[in-house]
């Protein structure tokens, strides 16, 4: 997605949320991309909601789904750094079917969680103020992307620890997970460990939120064939002229 388009597309989405923009949108649009060509200013805050709500389903759909996270080698979460060690002993020791139990239910654990995260994304776009939008419009493709992990971490931290915390027990993640520490604590002479495995699997989840998201928005921005509903092809189309 060029520079144009966004521009058109961040500036109406400020006017069409904030009630309290006192700004003309026609005369924002003449500087930024020269003349709308014919495009209402209903289609292009229509156009941007599409835009936005479709890479951000997109991405919490994939996630959320069974495999979401286990199947996909990008954001599939992994034995914490911490107890890489002991993952690796107990291989040696044959007893990788615990380990890979346990792996199983991390990622089980994050894909319940992902189904929690999309209402907390619509509302960071619909905070996003002038200095944001320009902040996008002048950054990189993964700018939006950028723009959410600023605004979204800390509340989907606290919306996911819960929902992580809950699937981990309900998997049996957490008994696994005592049960290949403690056989690896009990091996004379290593060094005991006990990471952090709520906290660990909970913003690991939220970092692969922002991975598919980020893949979302190089797809609308560069693939037309992302642009799933007509008005978005409308939109985009106009914006490339």
């Amino acid at each position: 997605m060029n520079h144009k388009i966004l521009a058109i597309l961040l500036f109406s989405l400020i006017s069409a949320t904030n009630s309290q923009a006192q700004f003309n949108l026609g005369k924002v649009l003449d500087k930024v991309s020269g003349k709308s060509d014919g495009l209402g200013e209903n289609e292009i805050v229509s156009g941007l909601k599409e835009a936005l709500n479709v890479g951000i389903s997109n991405g919490s759909a994939e996630a959320s789904k069974v495999d979401g996270f286990f199947k996909n080698e990008l954001i599939k979460i992994a034995v914490p750094p911490e107890a890489q060690k002991v993952a690796e002993t107990l291989r040696k020791m044959g007893l990788g079917d615990q380990v890979d139990k346990f792996t199983l239910s991390l990622n089980r654990a994050a894909e319940d969680a992902a189904k929690k995260s999309k209402p907390i994304f619509v509302k960071a776009i619909t905070s996003m103020t002038v200095p944001d939008a320009l902040g996008i419009l002048k950054g990189q493709d993964d700018a939006a992307t950028q723009y959410l992990k600023k605004t979204t971490n800390e509340d989907l931290y606290k919306t996911f620890f819960p929902v992580v915390d809950s699937t981990l027990n309900l998997n049996k993640a957490t008994d696994y997970y005592k049960e290949i520490v403690d056989t690896y604590n009990k091996i004379p002479l290593v060094k005991k460990v006990n990471p952090d495995l709520k906290g660990y699997a909970t913003q690991k989840t939220i970092d692969g939120l922002y991975v598919l998201i980020a893949q979302e928005e190089k797809k609308i921005r560069e693939d037309p064939k992302a642009r799933v509903t007509d008005l978005l092809k409308k939109v985009f189309k106009q914006a490339a002229k």
